[in-house]
């Protein structure tokens, strides 16, 4: 248990879960789903999805992690044991490897990027910049050693444990990582065509509010942002001590995080508006390889722009791979006693073995797609899997054990511990009771129906 720790003080526990949530999801994820979900009438569904419905579960999970001072699976053991609730705990675990595993991979992309857009090596034509990165994304041996340099400096930041490794980490990279956001931002707003951009994120399109495709992926995107359902807010927050009020702590990640994502907005459509035919419902890897670089490749001073943008998604995607590893490292080591130096290494390992077939795209991934059950690359089934159905689930488990299991009355203790700041506690209450469970039933239900239509 001396392999445990706990932050140095709220500040470092608001930026390393901050940066958990921080993500690629966050700076392409989030405006990818803007321009989809056609523009602010997306960002006014997102914004009352994080209240509603992801922040009252952020509360759920902190108060859990912290309360039990345990992994996820010994999380749920401690609250109701002799019962099977410790494999939720186990989901959460599971998810960790898994997520990560193709995370990895694709946060091995912006590593190299970084070079690419510095040196202008992807080209400077549509048709260059996309056979290039669908060469690059073919090459099985360049992709899996960047996904272990991945790997290796995700798990060298664990070895230094919460207060020297992660929370030192964050502590660095976070106010870099702001501050990158807002000197892009600055420079986009500035382009020729930023302000059709500008009006297109900011100006709402009330008839896409009452859509429930749109609904849905606000509700989505909200919820996969914050990090939630995966284990991370769980063990971080078992970090935590009964001095920190576990609602003004919460307040703050949510805020960041959120900030960051509308901030991403500022830099991705004033961008993409100044390129002739850009498509605002660009998705993934083809707005950030392919749409982006264009864009570097036609500025003056584009390859610095470009190499900065690519040390942004690199940072946002450690910060997030040190959350997700810290999860299953931290289960080995209360589970079963393992010092944190074999948690690391061992769970590093495994994860990257996970990661091979998703970084192999020529290999084992395309076996995968052969087979007429699955009929997809291995990578999109670990998306699907993970992303799409794990995490739902292991949020709406979260939300039925805190309002059901432990009970509200039990977890307002927690929560109002050391006489902490704690308003609305009913309406809290309320909302994990019933909001919650019920928006992740209609996430998973339309995720099915979209998959079998």
């Amino acid at each position: 248990m001396t392999d445990r720790g706990t932050w140095g003080s709220r500040f470092g526990f608001v930026l390393a879960a901050a940066g958990s949530a921080v993500g690629l999801g966050n700076i392409w994820g989030f405006p990818t789903q803007v321009g989809q979900g056609g523009g602010a009438a997306f960002v006014l569904l997102y914004l009352a999805c994080i209240v509603f419905i992801c922040f009252p579960i952020l509360i759920a999970e902190l108060a859990l992690g912290r309360r039990t001072q345990t992994d996820p699976v010994g999380a749920f053991r401690a609250v109701q044991p002799n019962s099977r609730w410790w494999m939720a705990g186990a989901i959460f675990v599971a998810a960790g490897v898994g997520i990560l595993s193709f995370y990895a991979v694709i946060a091995g992309w912006t590593l190299a990027y970084i070079w690419f857009a510095a040196t202008g090596a992807a080209g400077s034509s549509a048709e260059e910049i996309g056979a290039f990165f669908t060469e690059f994304t073919s090459s099985g041996p360049v992709n899996l050693f960047l996904t272990f340099v991945i790997m290796a400096v995700t798990g060298g930041v664990l070895l230094g444990g919460v207060r020297s490794g992660i929370e030192r980490m964050t502590k660095l990279m976070m106010p870099m990582l702001i501050g990158l956001l807002l000197i892009l931002a600055a420079r986009a707003v500035t382009l020729p065509g930023a302000a059709e951009g500008l009006a297109y994120y900011l100006r709402p399109d009330f008839s896409r509010v009452f859509d429930i495709g749109t609904v849905n992926a606000a509700l989505g995107q909200a919820f996969f942002s914050l990090s939630l359902g995966m284990g991370t807010m769980l063990v971080y927050g078992s970090y935590l001590t009964r001095r920190e009020g576990i609602a003004k702590a919460a307040l703050m990640v949510v805020g960041l995080d959120t900030a960051i994502a509308l901030l991403a907005g500022f830099i991705i459509f004033p961008s993409g508006f100044s390129i002739p035919g850009f498509d605002p419902s660009a998705s993934g890897p083809g707005l950030i390889f392919v749409v982006l670089p264009r864009l570097f490749a036609t500025l003056p001073g584009g390859s610095l722009f470009g190499a900065a943008f690519f040390i942004l998604l690199t940072m946002a995607a450690l910060t997030s791979a040190v959350s997700l590893l810290e999860v299953p490292v931290a289960h080995c080591i209360d589970a079963h006693g393992w010092p944190r130096r074999k948690a690391v290494i061992v769970m590093t390992l495994g994860t990257f073995c996970l990661a091979a077939p998703s970084a192999l795209a020529n290999g084992a991934s395309r076996f995968f797609s052969a087979l007429p059950v699955v009929g997809m690359d291995f990578q999109t089934l670990m998306i699907t899997m993970w992303n799409n159905f794990a995490l739902p689930i292991g949020g709406f488990l979260t939300a039925v054990f805190v309002g059901y299991v432990w009970r509200i009355d039990k977890a307002l203790e927690e929560l109002l511990a050391e006489q902490a700041w704690f308003p609305g506690r009913q309406l809290w209450g309320v909302l994990i009771r019933y909001a919650c469970p019920f928006a992740i039933v209609v996430i998973l239900v339309y995720t099915v129906l979209s998959m079998i239509g």
